[in-house]
């Protein structure tokens, strides 16, 4: 599985919720798609599911048509939690019975998070028996490391420019 994904075609001008970073992905759908890889199809965003007469939503359903099954994508706005777990395994069980089709393989599960640490990761996913796979995510693509000390910073650009500094809340 691949990680990080780079999400670099969502704007980042400002602090993004889960949802709005949702939305963007979705209406970027192209792009997501080749950043997901070959063979993904979008199902749907925010996709219902009823089980046991209770209402779920699936942030984003793909089917891959390489690997004949559904994939589950479960957006987290930061680090990994254990709980995320428990999370995305119950929508990989769901669409494997309620989706899944007899010629289709096992549901993958993805949980996109902000960060995380290995083995946190490694011990909450461990007792599972689904294939679920824990990825970061990032909204810009890194500079490549040659080129960090080459570039100003934005603080020395806007010094440059003698932009003002914002003023904080009290004035």
């Amino acid at each position: 599985m691949k990680d990080p994904y780079i999400f670099d075609f969502i704007d980042t001008t400002s602090i993004l919720k889960e949802r709005e970073i949702e939305r963007e992905m979705v209406a970027h759908v192209g792009r997501l798609l080749l950043e997901l890889g070959a063979g993904f199809a979008f199902i749907g965003q925010q996709y219902h599911i009823v089980v046991d007469d209770q209402d779920f939503y699936i942030d984003l359903l793909f089917y891959n048509i390489k690997l004949r099954c559904f994939v589950v994508v479960e957006l987290k706005g930061t680090d990994f939690q254990p709980d995320y777990a428990g999370q995305i395994s119950f929508y990989v069980t769901a669409v494997d019975e309620l989706l899944r089709h007899a010629n289709d393989n096992p549901t993958i599960g993805i949980l996109l998070c902000r960060g995380k640490s290995g083995l946190v990761a490694d011990y909450a996913l461990r007792g599972l028996d689904k294939p679920i796979g824990v990825a970061e995510y990032r909204l810009v693509r890194d500079l490549p490391l040659e080129l960090v000390d080459l570039l100003p910073s934005a603080d020395d650009i806007a010094n440059r420019l003698n932009v003002p500094e914002e003023p904080d809340e009290y004035g």
